[in-house]
């Protein structure tokens, strides 16, 4: 994210001396992305950033996938994934439950109530939704607190953990890319700031506002790196002698922020406005988008709820959040679904839906949606919650007789 802060004390000329108060240095590291081409910050440590004492294997999560066989739509219920009390041990890094991937993005649900170890992703960056609850995020850079609706942003190989708080779950949706996430290209000027049709701006972001020091010896973080595991993944664990979190100041245009869902400002139309609208985010290979509440449109003659699609080039996960989705109606969607819409499949409102919405003015729903531009894979927590029967919801009534001729 191309907009620049300071947090705590740096020197004022760049890669030049930091004095800590005995008189000895801090410790200056460049974490920067594509080499030393884009984006960085800088980070003044009381210790040497390098230093580990032990390295050993770490199992992360399931990441076995199976392909969508045969290719059908799907509803995945992931309220379905954590029952009864068993959430309060669970913790946001090793809990999480793969629903759908492919080579460019993984989707994972974790209901949460534990604090995480220390984690970092050293194959791209995470978008976690938070769903419902709160949480303190500690980072490298300092602290975030993150509640119902914020989409926190983890730069790749950013040192952190997940504290939840107070007695509610903490229910997150991640999105974990092979790739760094970012404002979509068409919201920013040539140098990154976001431009006036973009539908948030930088005073919507919140960052680290004050180093977050820590004191401890022989502290263990978890790593997810490439390597020859399932999907290419694989987990170490390092022992540092000193705490990670020993940064006295940064500054830079590379940082965790959070941006909440209810500052995005819908763009409307007098017709049905395509999702590239609603876009929030994008990766390689990969969009992230938010349908919030809003009015619709106002053709006299509009039919608010979309359109029939064929998603030729793309498969779409609607992640259904807050709110009443008016084009699922009768598909047996609710609070904490996802449907999957494979590429190759015609997808739209279910039956009745279609005509409901003609003269509606005001949708009140909240979905994510990621759209991915190859096809997804069914991790093993998709293939627990799927209710097998999405497929059939649009000709309702006529599997059955199909059935029973069968019969």
């Amino acid at each position: 994210m191309a907009y620049y802060r300071k947090v705590g004390e740096v020197p004022r000329t760049r890669h030049t001396q930091h004095h800590n108060p005995d008189g000895g240095l801090y410790y200056e590291e460049l974490m920067g992305e594509e080499g030393f081409s884009a984006d960085s910050s800088l980070l003044y440590h009381r210790a040497i950033p390098s230093a580990i004492v032990d390295a050993a294997e770490w199992e992360v999560p399931d990441q076995s996938l199976r392909r969508n066989a045969p290719m059908v739509p799907r509803h995945l219920k992931l309220h379905d994934l954590f029952q009864g009390q068993e959430w309060k041990a669970n913790d946001v890094v090793e809990s999480r439950r793969l629903v759908l991937g492919n080579g460019d993005v993984r989707i994972s649900y974790v209901v949460a109530g534990a604090p995480s170890q220390l984690y970092r992703n050293g194959i791209g960056d995470e978008c976690v939704y938070v769903e419902s609850g709160t949480a303190r995020v500690e980072t490298v850079f300092g602290a975030l607190d993150v509640g119902r609706g914020d989409y926190v942003i983890l730069p790749r190989a950013t040192t952190h953990r997940w504290v939840p708080t107070g007695d509610e779950p903490l229910r997150a949706y991640v999105v974990e890319a092979n790739s760094h996430i970012a404002p979509p290209k068409r919201y920013l000027s040539r140098y990154g700031q976001l431009l006036e049709h973009a539908p948030y701006c930088e005073r919507d972001l919140r960052g680290p506002a004050e180093p977050l020091l820590v004191e401890g010896e022989n502290v263990d973080v978890l790593i997810k790196h490439r390597g020859d595991g399932p999907g290419g993944i694989s987990g170490t664990r390092y022992t540092y002698p000193t705490h990670p979190f020993d940064v006295v100041g940064w500054d830079g245009c590379l940082y965790p922020y959070v941006f909440n869902v209810d500052d995005f400002q819908p763009i409307t139309g007098r017709i049905h406005q395509p999702p590239p609208v609603h876009q929030v985010f994008e990766g390689h290979n990969f969009v992230i988008c938010n349908f919030v509440p809003r009015k619709v449109d106002y053709h006299p003659e509009s039919i608010p709820v979309p359109y029939y699609h064929s998603n030729v080039d793309s498969d779409e996960v609607m992640f259904y959040c807050g709110g009443d989705y008016e084009a699922r109606k009768g598909s047996g969607i609710g609070q904490g679904s996802i449907s999957l819409h494979p590429g190759g499949h015609s997808h739209g409102p279910q039956p009745g839906a279609y005509e409901r919405s003609v003269g509606v003015q005001a949708f009140d729903e909240l979905a994510v949606m990621v759209d991915t531009f190859r096809p997804l894979d069914l991790g093993e927590g998709g293939t627990a919650v799927d209710d097998g029967s999405y497929a059939w919801t649009w000709a309702k009534g006529r599997r059955e007789q199909r059935e029973q001729g069968e019969g």
